[in-house]
């Protein structure tokens, strides 16, 4: 069997229709078609059947695109073994990443990464809902994602998870909130506050009903939206107040304090999200790395000083 071929099954089972693959491999969706009708006469079994409008993997298409998983695999591993001869860590790694973790982690690396002869590092931000994570890497060699306890883990979606960091998330008021004199907050504390939430699905949704869980009490959302200067500038204003996290917020001086808050587990668990082939590249591991070794210091740089930060290895899930 031709491996170009096994790796449109690949993509058909990841992406789902043959339009996405066609996108994707920068072929008419008639091109990609013919390929996997030449590829089931080779294998001598139905690897689709038609569904409605679209086609879906047989048994044997679905196992048969697992192989071709683990081929890639196996090729990139090959070739990141000889790049490791050479110590050429030559190609582009392409990083989608949501603002915070941007803000965050990326600045530093990419000034890093600028030093490493031949490679060259990508990015473009996104913030999806946590379901939506795992789909963008099949677009992207990294995809730095974002969930909060209690959430869906991704394991189990043939990714390799390269756990980063945990961060806090605090309560940011306005200056001069009537609770802003309160050292740790309570739920009860936010029963009759109205919110800045984000939109319904996005991780940090998740917490607002742990909030009224906890209290038994409806909270009163008023604006929904993604970014976090936009979050910060109407608490400033007094719209509402918000979750955001803890190692980007700002201060006094962007009109708004932050507490902490008990009694819920308020943080995020920020992982790199990557296909098993390409995490093999010798390009995609040194960017992978940077940013763990990032995570690492910027985990150091706000842990309490009896709480040296743990992180001393790569932990991949």
């Amino acid at each position: 069997m031709d491996v170009r071929r096994l790796d449109l099954l690949r993509e058909l089972a990841e992406r789902g229709s043959i339009a996405a693959v066609a996108a994707a491999t920068h072929r008419t969706p008639s091109a990609v078609s013919q390929q996997l009708k030449v590829l089931e006469r080779e294998a001598g079994l139905p690897l689709t059947e038609r569904s409605g409008r679209g086609i879906l993997l047989t048994d044997a298409g679905r196992a048969l695109a697992r192989s071709a998983g683990d081929i890639a695999v196996a090729l990139e591993r090959a070739g990141a073994v000889w790049d490791e001869y050479r110590n050429d860590a030559t190609g582009t790694v392409s990083v989608a990443t949501f603002p915070t973790a941007g803000q965050m982690l990326l600045p530093r690396v990419l000034a890093f990464l600028q030093s490493v002869a031949g490679l060259e590092v990508t990015m473009v931000d996104r913030d999806p809902e946590t379901e939506d994570f795992p789909a963008l890497t099949a677009d992207f060699d990294i995809v730095l994602a974002h969930s909060v306890p209690g959430g869906r883990s991704w394991s189990g979606r043939g990714l390799r998870n390269l756990y980063l960091l945990s961060e806090p998330l605090d309560i940011a008021l306005p200056l001069g909130h009537r609770l802003a004199g309160v050292s740790v907050l309570t739920p009860d504390h936010l029963v009759d506050e109205r919110w800045i939430g984000v939109p319904e699905g996005y991780p940090f949704d998740r917490l607002l009903h742990e909030i009224e869980a906890v209290t038994g009490s409806a909270l009163t959302v008023v604006q929904r939206v993604t970014d976090s200067s936009i979050t910060e500038a109407l608490v400033a204003a007094g719209i509402g107040i918000s979750m955001i996290p803890r190692f980007t917020a700002s201060g006094p001086e962007r009109g708004i304090v932050t507490r902490p808050l008990t009694g819920v587990d308020m943080s995020r668990h920020i992982v790199a999200l990557m296909r098993p082939d390409k995490a093999e590249r010798l390009a995609v591991r040194t960017v992978a790395d940077a940013l763990q070794r990032e995570a690492e210091a910027v985990q150091r740089a706000h842990a309490p000083v009896e709480d040296p930060a743990p992180f001393t290895s790569p932990r991949w899930v």
